[in-house]
């Protein structure tokens, strides 16, 4: 079952347009949305939930058109984009009590173990958190109303290695029963090698691949030089992105 199925999705700015991208996520596996920075990959995550009007395409999320269900689909969804802001003097259970009274499934235990796991402390002003700690509460409260579907943007940044292996390590334990999917955008080839299944590459707007990762890697060889090895993630974008290769 697919839990989630972009098709055509555009979105115009004055100086940059998200071009006609489509692409699909399969119950129970983990995409990697890569490209650098600027491709369009927050406009694409966005768009997609609605926090930007877009000007074309159609998005289906849980068997749904999320447009025409979106509250629902809501409910259904863990999401932790950059960019927010707290008020620097609250208490995180303050944020939390808040937080729980939009979700009809919110699960306290379940908050209580990623709270423990992540090594925060309720009481914690949020001016007292270090970056990393923030991303960390975040995902959290994504993690703690029964999510089938979770979105994140680039939720490894700001993490030391140790924090990063443990949530890259917590994305695939999260999909093991094969009823939760996770999309999350990262420009760390590293975090992708390490969980992802699929990969989505956008550059300057387009849509340049979507599939299987091993597919995927396979379909950029050619940029190999004679004599080498296959090429890595890491190598496929830096060789993409220099000469504006496509599949």
């Amino acid at each position: 079952m697919k839990l989630l199925e972009v098709k055509g999705l555009t979105k115009r700015y004055p100086k940059f347009t998200l071009k006609n991208v489509s692409f699909s996520l399969e119950q129970g596996r983990i995409m990697g949305l890569i490209g650098k920075n600027g491709a369009g990959k927050s406009t694409t995550l966005k768009a997609m939930l609605n926090m930007v009007c877009p000007d074309g395409g159609s998005i289906q999320m849980l068997g749904s058109d999320f447009r025409q269900e979106e509250e629902r689909c809501k409910q259904e969804l863990g999401v932790v984009l950059g960019g927010i802001q707290f008020y620097p003097t609250k208490k995180l259970q303050a944020i939390t009590d808040v937080t729980r009274r939009f979700y009809q499934s919110w699960d306290d235990d379940a908050y209580q173990r990623y709270m423990s796991r992540f090594e925060l402390d309720g009481q914690k002003q949020v001016r007292q958190l270090s970056e990393g700690m923030k991303v960390k509460y975040l995902i959290a409260l994504a993690l703690s109303h029964n999510a089938k579907l979770l979105i994140f943007d680039e939720p490894t940044s700001g993490l030391d290695p140790v924090a990063r292996e443990d949530l890259l390590e917590l994305f695939q334990q999260l999909v093991e029963s094969g009823q939760r999917s996770i999309l999350f955008s990262t420009h760390i080839t590293s975090d992708l090698d390490k969980c992802a299944d699929d990969i989505t590459y956008i550059r300057n707007g387009e849509l340049i691949a979507s599939a299987d990762k091993a597919a995927f890697v396979q379909s950029f060889q050619s940029l190999k030089q004679p004599g080498e090895d296959s090429l890595n993630l890491e190598e496929i974008m830096v060789r993409s992105e220099r000469g504006n290769y496509r599949v």
